[in-house]
């Protein structure tokens, strides 16, 4: 099988690891730059296929708020405070000073950011003080994607598509090369790819897919973190996923104004169940303001009592219904007067259109219709017509790993040779994260990662030994493995949802030690199973392997961190609706896990903090 060599490897397909290989060829044009992504570049992974409400791109610019050229710093601030304080302040800095120049570059690329009075307008996210969302719409992500597809083409980078990474190789403690598998391949000794490289920059998205319910494109399957953890390196702050209500048929995800018309939440026997969740005798105006709240506090944060709606919802599909957005009539006892002046004022400022106090008073479709009409045209190009009375399936969805690869300034991992970038990163994100600075990230790291990277490579260039040998027989190794694997007790399929249905049913939007604990046996148990390849293949048989690694990591972590924090809330006990509390400063710290010998490694350490 031939060897493909090249001085960079870049794993992924998305915004980071475009801004990763278009950094490193503008370094030096002369380096040999190879993207491996699973799917179709520029089409599949999140930053191409992301859709929201409005959908951020968090940066400081000269005219935001609340100006001067210190005005990064209250940035910095928010990522790390808001963060919760179990984030790397220094690489909180890094994002918030660089943040000018991302966005910069992006506007340069012809992103169509909106502009008003020729500046870009910026708005308020969720874990910010101060204006600095800028957007293009509900499709910001994509657009930038399209954009870096535009600057990519330009440059002549070799770009491997349907390759997932399936193991990396390392020589005298550094990577220096991996096997990968043809997605398309059914035949293991057809599928494989060995390759050989200088540098390898991980950017694999997160690992959505160890989740039942989920807002991830297909393949999010979190390559990146067992690669990684399989070749020595840090993780951190596994724990703390994302997780909010949406779309389970079109993953859209329903926060700002689809939460702002106040819309009903029934299930499937027709049952409105918000009211049982909340303390008994909770008035309906305190109910409704909470609901009208939780557009602005999606996903799912302890430090927002809103938190109570995703607990609902989490508990009603757990218990085996299904749940719906309903836009045809008011919940039970509504009148808009209800609402707080503040929530009012907060309306009208995202009112663009005026039916009069009665229609507005009439049905959440009305007031859906005021403050984001597009919103009903892009439900209905789908299939859901809400003018027609049809509801919106929801769940609690996994929408973003807020942890991942432990990185330093320069977006190194721990192990030499490797670098981790956009949500495979670890360590720039708290438990919470400000709305918006997930593609910043992307932006700001994926520059640093490629450009390092690119220098690395031209210091050691005479001394890089690209082991052909060694890779070789990883590759064969590899094969042999895959081809015994056509028998076993459970096909690859069922063991996937299996394991899905452990970690949504434990680590989802409830957690308890007791839970926890059992979803680790269980996982466990599916681990000692021999999985076998069905329809689907070799690559997807390695994903399952993958998942496997991942949701370990997030059950472990989430069992060590016996508090609530963020996206992380524990309880006492399942039946409770309140969670345990925040416990300051015990646990104002990361939890570290890394591999040693066969067994899976945590320690709590105390991230970098200001200076």
């Amino acid at each position: 099988m031939g060897i493909i060599t090249c001085d960079i490897l870049v794993v992924g397909g998305g915004g980071a690891a475009l801004r990763a290989a278009i950094a490193a060829k503008e370094y030096n044009k002369n380096l040999k730059v190879v993207i491996a992504t699973k799917g179709k570049l520029g089409k599949s992974g999140v930053t191409a296929t992301a859709c929201s409400d409005r959908m951020a791109f968090h940066a400081t610019l000269d005219h935001t708020e609340p100006g001067g050229p210190d005005a990064w710093r209250y940035h910095a601030d928010d990522i790390y405070r808001i963060g919760g304080k179990v984030s790397d302040y220094n690489l909180a800095e890094i994002l918030a000073k660089n943040a000018k120049d991302a966005f910069e570059y992006l506007d340069r690329l012809g992103v169509p950011f909106v502009k008003k009075n020729g500046l870009p307008d910026q708005f308020v996210t969720d874990g910010s003080e101060y204006a600095r969302a800028c957007y293009t719409g509900p499709y910001t992500a994509v657009h930038i994607e399209e954009a870096l597809m535009r600057k990519f083409e330009e440059m002549n980078i070799d770009v491997l598509e349907f390759c997932m990474v399936a193991k990396l190789i390392k020589q005298d403690g550094r990577v220096i090369g991996a096997v990968a598998l043809d997605t398309r391949e059914k035949d293991p000794e057809k599928a494989v790819i060995p390759i050989s490289f200088g540098a390898a920059i991980l950017a694999t998205g997160g690992g959505g897919m160890i989740y039942e319910h989920n807002v991830f494109p297909a393949g999010m399957t979190g390559d990146g973190y067992a690669l990684a953890y399989e070749a020595g390196a840090e993780l951190v702050n596994m724990e703390f996923i994302q997780i909010g209500i949406a779309s389970t048929k079109t993953k859209f995800n329903c926060s700002g104004s689809m939460m702002r018309a106040v819309p009903r939440l029934v299930n499937d026997a027709g049952e409105e169940f918000l009211k049982k969740y909340f303390p008994d005798g909770t008035p309906y105006e305190e109910i409704y303001n909470t609901l009208f709240k939780k557009g602005a506090s999606w996903p799912v944060s302890y430090e927002h009592k809103t938190h109570i709606i995703d607990i609902a919802l989490y508990k009603e599909v757990k218990a085996g219904h299904r749940v719906f957005l309903d836009y045809s009539k008011n919940p039970e006892g509504f009148k808009f007067e209800m609402l707080s002046e503040e929530n009012q004022l907060r309306y009208r400022q995202e009112q663009n259109r005026d039916l009069g106090w009665q229609k507005r008073n009439e049905s959440p479709l009305y007031r859906l219709m005021e403050i984001n009409e597009p919103s009903v045209k892009w439900f209905s190009d789908r299939g859901i017509n809400l003018t027609k009375g049809e509801l919106i399936e929801v769940a609690a969805c996994a929408q973003h790993f807020q942890g991942g690869v432990k990185i330093d300034e320069h977006a190194r991992t721990t192990v030499p040779g490797l670098w981790a970038v956009g949500e495979t990163a670890g360590g720039q994100h708290g438990a919470n994260r400000p709305g918006g600075n997930a593609l910043l990230d992307c932006q700001v790291f994926g520059r640093i990662a490629g450009e390092d990277a690119a220098q690395q490579v031209l210091k050691k260039e005479s001394s890089i030994n690209y082991a052909t040998d060694l890779i070789d027989a990883d590759a064969k190794t590899l094969v042999q493995m895959l081809n015994s694997a056509n028998n076993g007790e459970v096909s690859a399929e069922k063991i996937r949802k299996n394991l899905q249905k452990i970690v949504e049913g434990e680590a989802g939007v409830v957690r308890t030690a007791e839970g926890l604990q059992k979803a680790l046996q269980e996982l466990q148990k599916l681990k000692t199973k021999q999985h076998f390849i069905d329809e689907h293949g070799p690559a997807y048989f390695m994903e399952n392997r993958n998942m496997m690694v991942v949701a370990q990591m997030v059950l472990a972590a989430a069992l060590m961190r016996d508090e609530s924090r963020g996206p992380h809330l524990r309880f006492d006990r399942y039946e409770d609706n309140t969670p345990m509390a925040k416990k300051d400063p015990e646990w104002e710290k990361y939890i570290v896990i890394y591999k040693s010998g066969e067994s899976m490694v945590l320690e709590k350490k105390r991230p970098q903090v200001p200076m």
